[in-house]
């Protein structure tokens, strides 16, 4: 684990954004334990006195601090040199190295600029707006808006939390022993956050030797495990905000009044290190802005999120369920089944239009296959491994490496190339039991997943292909995406011309594909480039779920050849992962949230309600349903004699059938129906034969407002 995993792995307060938690910290902070004697938490207030350990803290910080600001005030006395400070607009400001500052050059700009920018970037790495500049560079000036600028601005309210709780006798991912912590302590710790923010504390950063930090934090197990396991550097960086000092490798906003708005809502048990063998902590989370607007228009947005919950949904529709016997494999109901057999037949039509060939492939490989692709060092601990005959076999947690093996069984030709295999194998992951979350983490799952053998100049068209497939895919869905390329990182294998071939052929597709894309730089794996698709859903949240990502060491590690058009029988495949649902269960429980449970007709388990005026009528709603439903819709009829007319056609309605045919006598007598849908829009009287014919196209066609088309 390098130095920088280390430090995000201890900075505490997990601070959600209207995606996903953005900064989940773990295992973090120890001291004493919480008095039993102190009354109602609501009325928890600061410590007094506050422990020993804290000035002790401060007063050895305190010293570093003035030693570095000697340091560095001689530096700018005696090594200041005239810098070219370039904006993004190409703009070249006169600056000081080691004396001019971001906020410097903001403020020079416009007061405005200055008062609204929460972090820099200083050639590409994002830098204290107080920190000195120490040569010729680029400079970013970033505001809210920006994602990195919001990474950072929940990362320091996340030091104001850990302050707070520390005053309290909390600490952020706290150490309580038999203790907890409850709803009825946020409005004190919410309080003394407040108290922090108004107070304007400046965030400080300091470099200190590891020996040094051990003497700090003697007084903590925790940080003490950590600089002593994890921390492989002489140095590290530390942050203090009034009395709290952390490890933290930063940036952070200038001080603590840059947050304006910020909510205590949610708290959980975590294990050290996510081990369940390990202490159990303490974990808060909370919400911050630089506008209480923003917050009010968050709790808004939380409270939509909450009502369209799929765990929630999945329960109240009959869909699935999930249970402690099997943690993290979901039960899916026949009504839950149908989604799932629904898409996973989508993407076969499809698969048969572009070329791909299905396979069935073991669930169970010998620890050696693993080795040989290269996961067994790298992934083991999540697999779930077994022994049979002094033998270690795994469930696979993935398929490309049994893929590797139907590529090699037979001589390969280069007329086969490009090779589309196609598997829709169970996969197995051991995930943490405190990281299963409903349908978006689990152990058991199948994925649309399959893998391209090509030849480096095929490489092109197949991401046309493979960008093509998505586009397709999610509009079907009513998805907008977003793209992006990550291309060759620092420590990469092999040759650097051929990932320059292969990025520009990915950059070529990506520009011949007519959406928008961002360059991610050093951002992909080290075995091959990527790109990396996220799309939005209904309520302006993004996922990511597609990946198309070049891979050109698997080809080596299982010496996969084929014969060349020239004869040569060594020449190596690339090979492109690439799915589009990603796990299948993900993406139900995607859709589920996206469509708030009113499912599109070819998806919906309940796409028909029969419904008979009388108890004269029921037969023949009988035998409507029995033709639609032999005819491939999910039919059902209500036949509940405690019902009126107008409660069936309501529940039908709340239950979310996409229509509602109401049959009486007239009906009976022209054998029609009459059809209106889930949204009380009538349709009117059809023949029976009509509107199964039009439902049925509509299904066939995967009309997202086939009630609307009808």
């Amino acid at each position: 684990m390098d130095e920088d995993n280390v430090i995000q792995q201890v900075e505490g307060l997990r601070v959600e954004d209207n995606k996903v938690g953005a900064g989940d910290k773990k295992g973090k902070d120890g001291g004493k334990k919480k008095s039993k004697g102190g009354g109602d938490p609501v009325g928890k207030s600061e410590l007094n006195p506050p422990p020993q350990y804290i000035e002790d803290r401060l007063s050895l910080y305190s010293k570093l601090k003035e030693e570095h600001d000697a340091l560095l005030a001689e530096r700018a006395a005696n090594d200041s040199q005239p810098i070219k400070i370039t904006l993004p607009d190409g703009k070249v400001v006169d600056g000081e190295s080691w004396r001019t500052t971001p906020y410097q050059v903001a403020s020079g700009i416009s007061k405005g600029l200055a008062d609204n920018t929460v972090i820099a970037k200083v050639n590409n790495e994002v830098w204290d707006l107080d920190r000195p500049l120490e040569g010729d560079c680029s400079l970013q000036l970033l505001k809210f808006e920006d994602e990195e600028a919001q990474a950072v601005y929940w990362h320091s309210s996340a030091h104001i939390m850990g302050e707070a709780m520390e005053r309290s006798g909390f600490y952020y991912d706290m150490y309580l022993e038999d203790e907890g912590v409850s709803s009825h302590d946020f409005p004190a710790l919410e309080n003394l956050c407040k108290k922090i923010i108004k107070e304007k504390q400046p965030f400080e950063r300091l470099e200190i030797r590891k020996e040094t930090l051990l003497e700090m934090f003697k007084y903590n197990k925790f940080k003490c495990r950590i600089l002593n396991e994890k921390v492989k550097t002489p140095t590290t960086t530390v942050y203090r905000c009034g009395p709290l000092i952390d490890l933290c490798r930063g940036p952070h906003v200038r001080h603590t009044g840059k947050i304006k708005a910020l909510k205590v809502h949610k708290n959980s048990s975590t294990y050290w290190e996510g081990k369940a063998d390990m202490e159990s902590l303490q974990r808060i989370y909370g919400i911050s802005f630089p506008d209480p607007k923003m917050l009010k228009e968050w709790e808004k947005f939380q409270e939509e999120a909450k009502n369209r919950d799929h765990r929630k949904l999945g329960r109240e529709q009959d869909l699935y369920f999930f249970h402690d016997l099997s943690p993290g494999s979901c039960f899916f109901l026949p009504k839950g089944a149908y989604i799932y057999n629904s898409l996973v037949q989508f993407i076969r039509s499809e698969y048969r239009k572009r070329g791909f060939q299905e396979v069935v492939t073991p669930n169970i490989y010998n620890s050696k296959l693993w080795q040989t692709s290269g996961h067994w060092q790298h992934y083991s601990e999540n697999m779930f491994s077994f022994e049979s005959e002094k033998e270690t076999f795994a469930l696979k947690p993935m398929n490309c490496p049994g893929h590797c093996l139907m590529f090699d069984h037979r001589p390969r030709s280069w007329r086969e190339l490009p090779l589309r295999m196609a598997d829709f194998g169970v996969l197995h992951r051991n995930e943490l039991s405190g990281a299963l979350t409903g349908l978006t983490r689990v152990r058991r799952f199948q994925q649309d997943d399959a893998h391209i053998f090509c030849t480096m100049d095929q490489i092109g068209d197949e991401m046309k292909g493979c960008l093509d497939f998505l586009r397709t895919v999610y509009d079907v869905f009513g998805f907008s995406f977003k793209l992006n390329l990550s291309t060759r990182p620092e420590k990469f294998l092999g040759e650097p011309e051929v990932w320059d071939q292969a990025e520009k052929q990915l950059e070529n597709s990506l520009n011949e594909f007519g959406e928008q894309w961002v360059l991610n730089p050093g951002d992909g794996a080290f075995y091959g480039p990527k790109i990396d698709i996220q799309i939005k859903d209904a309520i302006g949240r993004y996922h990511q779920c597609a990946t198309i990502q070049l891979d050109f060491q698997l080809p080596i590690r299982f010496n996969l050849t084929f014969v060349s058009h020239d004869g040569d029988d060594k020449k190596r495949p690339v090979i492109i992962h690439r799915a589009i649902l990603g796990s299948v269960e993900r993406m139900i429980a995607i859709l589920t949230e996206n469509y708030g449970g009113k499912w599109p007709l070819w998806l919906s388990p309940r796409q028909v309600m029969v419904v008979p005026v009388g108890p004269t009528c029921e037969e023949y709603a009988q035998q409507v349903q029995q033709e639609f439903h032999s005819n491939g819709l999910m039919t059902d009829v209500d036949l509940d004699p405690s019902c009126t007319l107008n409660k069936k056609i309501r529940n039908a309605q709340l239950a979310q059938y996409n229509f509602i045919l109401v049959v009486g006598e007239k009906e009976k007598a022209s054998e029609t129906v009459n059809v209106r849908t889930r949204d009380n829009k009538v349709h009117g009287e059809r023949s029976v034969k009509d509107c199964l014919e039009r439902l049925r196209h509509l299904k066939d066609t995967r009309c997202r407002n086939a009630e609307e088309e009808f």
